[in-house]
């Protein structure tokens, strides 16, 4: 690991390469904030993936195109005159240091549930004008309720115990299925928003990453349905005309294989 002057070294190496790109690169010269946007998502989304997978070598890389794209729109905020890399750090010091209180001031939070009390009442005083505000309106939906029950279970809008929530996870399952059985489609589909947005707190109860689960189902789901794709094709079978019987037989030794 570098020292500390070697990392601000490497910092500043960063902000003089942006300054030169930006001064002499025919694409880097053109770009804005709304142009860089989805690439910037992208990114995001990318460093979620090397998490997941618990690959160091992607995620130190992915780390550093997200702290590249910090940068560019910095950059780009100090060419019209609106903010520098040095205001957002700075910016980004004071808000922790008022944020822990029970650091950097004389308030005490005994466990990790009252620093997220606290984190939202400071919000709040902040001038935010409900405990929702943070909540950005282009998050995925499923992260968007898991923020949202987050957020307002902070200020004490919660249930007490897990079994409760359960409790409303079948509730809403039979209203679910009522609807079902009545054919009213726009009515299933409020009634299936429910279920999702109940499961979604349930998990919370559970203590399980709602999204994260989903993505390792969706990549599990990913490694056996490729590994059957594969047996099929090393016994010259077309996987559109194989059995249901014939697919779950390559399907079951993924599973045994832990795919």
């Amino acid at each position: 690991m570098y020292s500390r002057s070697k990392q601000l070294k490497a910092f500043e190496r960063l902000l003089d390469i942006m300054d030169e790109l930006r001064e002499k690169c025919p694409w880097d010269k053109k770009q804005t904030m709304e142009s860089l946007r989805n690439l910037t998502m992208e990114e995001v989304y990318e460093l979620g993936d090397a998490i997941l997978d618990k690959d160091s070598t992607e995620i130190k890389k992915e780390l550093g195109d997200v702290l590249l794209h910090i940068v560019f729109y910095s950059k780009i905020g100090s060419e019209t005159k609106d903010f520098d890399i040095a205001e957002v750090i700075n910016a980004l010091c004071e808000k922790l240091i008022n944020r822990h209180p029970h650091i950097y001031g004389d308030v005490k939070a005994e466990d990790e549930n009252q620093v997220k009390v606290n984190w939202e009442k400071l919000k709040l005083k902040e001038g935010n004008k409900s405990v929702l505000s943070g909540v950005p309106k282009s998050l995925p939906a499923l992260i968007k309720a898991s923020r949202i029950q987050d957020k307002v279970a902070g200020v004490g809008f919660d249930w007490e115990k897990p079994e409760q929530v359960f409790e409303k996870v079948e509730e809403e399952l039979s209203e679910l299925q009522e609807e079902v059985n009545q054919n009213q489609q726009d009515k299933i589909e409020s009634e299936f928003g429910d279920v999702l947005f109940s499961m979604i707190n349930y998990a919370r109860f559970l203590k399980v990453d709602p999204e994260t689960a989903l993505e390792r189902t969706n990549k599990k789901f990913i490694s056996r349905f490729q590994y059957l794709e594969k047996k099929a094709k090393e016994h010259n079978l077309d996987l559109s005309k194989m059995s249901l019987s014939e697919m779950d037989k390559f399907w079951n030794e993924a599973k045994t294989l832990k795919l």
